[in-house]
């Protein structure tokens, strides 16, 4: 696959990360830090690495754009090497294997720090680095509901709804881990000594929904299901079927916005119950669902237009062409997969993803040297299997 030849932009330029190839939040994590300049060597599996998932193609996992990969055998007695080569000039390492085997495997949290004092070592888990179920397996479903996000989602009635693995594996994940690794990277340069930043999925979960657990410690959340007005309970925050068998966000929660919202509806006051009628919300959604379903969603967004209280459910291939994301440039398309743009926006540092996606292995030998190893070291690892080049013509 032939590269993107523009040379990394963005804020985090300069910043040496070594990713440990992982799956779901630790790729998700190192994605983020790429995205805006770091450079990311992800190191992976010399034989038989695995993608989890609908996707089987390493060179199309949007996850894995924007970083180098070289293939390690890290069971190989000189893998360890390696790595710690790599770490010696690292900032920042991340791994989200279970608790316990990077130090089996000798590139452990003292094993690195040996070798750079300085050195940010970043780890992902489900459940964390202690406590009763730090060994337990699990996948983004067990973390959320350990965390008690789970119980909240869905509707009135219905079983708790999956939502994506959006709470568990990317924001309370590698979003958080993110940020942690970031923060003891300012942190290092103060004090001149690294540090171990421990992020599980169980943890960050709960910390996205602060605010929910604050509500219910408060007393002020229903905790059934589908009854309050963020969680589909309120006829004024919902999603409605339109007349082409489309759908309709309805987000209106302020008076204002309601009153919006009934205008641009057809109806009165006296055809719906007062807002705040909570007794009275199902009678109320009813009457709104009937509503919309008279005209088609594009109608809807058409007759609502600048009044705030009304989107288009859009499905994933139309947000790729909305004359919104479209200007905003939301979207981008690296080796015709179409994907979202690095965030947040910087006014002067860019960011951009620079790579796309690589195989494991296409730059086994151009990045070790890069880093510092010799150019005769690194034929010797080929040679001896303790690192692999992959090639173009190669399957993975």
């Amino acid at each position: 696959m032939t590269e993107n030849p523009v040379r990394p932009t963005g804020p985090l330029v300069g910043l040496k990360v070594v990713e440990l190839g992982s799956i779901g939040p630790g790729p998700f994590c190192a994605m983020l830090l790429a995205d805006l300049g770091a450079d990311v060597i992800r190191v992976d599996r010399a034989a038989g690495a695995e993608l989890v998932g609908p996707n089987t193609d390493f060179e199309t996992e949007v996850l894995h754009r924007g970083r180098r990969s070289v293939a390690v055998d890290l069971k190989h007695p000189q893998g360890r090497d390696v790595v710690l080569g790599l770490v010696a000039s690292a900032d920042v390492l991340l791994e989200g294997f279970r608790p316990g085997v990077t130090e089996r495997l000798g590139v452990g949290p003292d094993d690195c720090l040996a070798v750079n004092p300085r050195l940010i070592y970043g780890r992902m888990t489900g459940f964390g680095q202690d406590g009763p179920l730090a060994q337990a397996v699990g996948h983004d479903l067990n973390y959320v509901a350990q965390s008690g996000v789970l119980s909240l989602i869905g509707r009135a009635g219905q079983p708790p709804t999956p939502p994506l693995s959006l709470v568990g594996d990317f924001g309370g994940g590698g979003m958080v881990l993110a940020l942690g690794l970031l923060a003891a990277v300012w942190e290092v340069q103060r004090s001149g000594v690294g540090q171990v930043v421990d992020a599980a999925m169980t943890d960050g979960a709960a910390l996205l929904a602060a605010a929910f657990h604050g509500f219910v410690s408060g007393g002020t959340w229903r905790t059934a299901r589908g009854t309050n007005v963020v969680d589909s309970g309120a006829p004024f925050y919902d999603v409605y079927e339109t007349a082409d068998s489309r759908w309709l966000a309805v987000a209106a929660i302020e008076p204002h916005f309601y009153a919006e919202l009934l205008d641009v509806l057809g109806l009165g006051t006296d055809d719906l119950p007062a807002q705040d009628d909570h007794a009275r919300w199902p009678q109320a959604k009813a009457v709104i669902a009937g509503a919309v379903a008279t005209r088609t969603r594009d109608e809807w967004v058409h007759r609502a237009a600048g009044r705030g209280c009304v989107s288009p459910v859009l499905e994933v291939e139309e947000s790729w062409s909305d004359p919104h994301n479209v200007a905003r440039g939301t979207f981008v398309d690296v080796a015709g997969i179409t994907q979202p743009a690095p965030q947040p926006r910087f006014s002067r540092t860019t960011a951009q993803v620079d790579r796309p996606p690589p195989a494991p292995g296409a730059h086994t030998r151009e990045a070790l040297t890069e880093w510092g190893a010799p150019p005769d070291l690194v034929a010797a690892w080929e040679q001896g299997g303790v690192v692999r080049q992959h090639h173009e013509k190669e399957t993975v």
